[in-house]
């Protein structure tokens, strides 16, 4: 005899990440992953830009209920479904992987016993450096600019040890709409850490049709071209330039993998 009031046997849902732009970023885990889910849950503009085969199904929010929509992935998981979650980069930078455990922290028991996967994706600060050549060959920091979630205090308190300890610094969420002076206060603190030459790198939409890259020192940048599409580099001391000899494309950034001793010494 067949039970109708029986729990259906929960799905599975994995957390992937997408890449900075262009689907070529897509790694093969990431593409079986899209392939075999029944739905596909994330921000409007990521699921948006994703094939869709028949059957599934799309369920888009804003960018700022990310919590919200965790949850919403995790009880589509329970009621059944084969649940992808998608996520700019690698969800696990600044993105949904943290949102959803932290759903799984706070909600039902359940969501626990879920087969839940993180599929990792290539980052912007991975294709930012690599388009460029590597400006994270050495040790970096990254830091995120956003102050919605943790006090200014506190991203300036880390801002200024990074640059005080001489990492490369990649700065996420640099500047919004409701949020457009931070770049500047992030600038200002800086001009007071590092010298003027310090090497600046703002590296804009890579991967996709409007990519722009512009290389420049910290005492000339312009903050006013930076948005939340851009990724910026501040470099270290043991960061290069290389110019090259080709029409178009930008000159090789890379930083060196040694710090000589002369250059820790008091």
């Amino acid at each position: 005899m067949s039970n109708d009031n029986a729990s259906p046997t929960p799905g599975w849902l994995k957390i992937v990440g997408l890449g900075p732009g262009d689907l070529e970023y897509l790694t093969l885990s990431a593409m079986e992953a899209l392939g075999e889910a029944t739905d596909l849950v994330g921000y409007g503009p990521y699921v948006e830009r994703l094939p869709i085969r028949e059957g599934q199904e799309r369920h888009v929010s804003d960018n700022r209920v990310e919590v919200k929509r965790a949850r919403e992935a995790l009880d589509l998981a329970v009621s059944g479904r084969n649940v992808a979650v998608v996520s700019g980069g690698d969800p696990g930078i600044f993105a949904m992987a943290a949102a959803l455990f932290e759903a799984i922290e706070a909600g039902e028991p359940v969501y626990k016993s879920l087969d839940i996967e993180v599929i990792p994706g290539i980052s912007a600060i991975q294709a930012a450096s690599a388009r460029l050549g590597a400006i994270i060959g050495g040790d970096f920091a990254v830091i995120s600019l956003s102050d919605n979630l943790k006090p200014w205090s506190v991203v300036a308190t880390r801002l200024e040890a990074a640059a005080a300890a001489d990492f490369v610094i990649a700065l996420y969420n640099p500047a919004s709409k409701a949020r457009p002076d931070r770049i500047r206060d992030a600038f200002a603190l800086l001009n007071r850490v590092k010298p003027p030459e310090t090497l600046i790198i703002f590296a804009r939409a890579i991967g996709r049709p409007d990519e722009r890259v512009t290389i420049t020192t910290l005492g000339e940048a312009d903050v006013s071209v930076v948005d939340m599409a851009t990724l910026v580099f501040i470099a270290s001391t043991q960061t290069r330039v290389i110019e090259r000899d080709l029409e178009g494309k930008p000159n090789w950034v890379y930083t060196r993998r040694s710090v000589p001793i002369e250059a820790v010494e008091p």
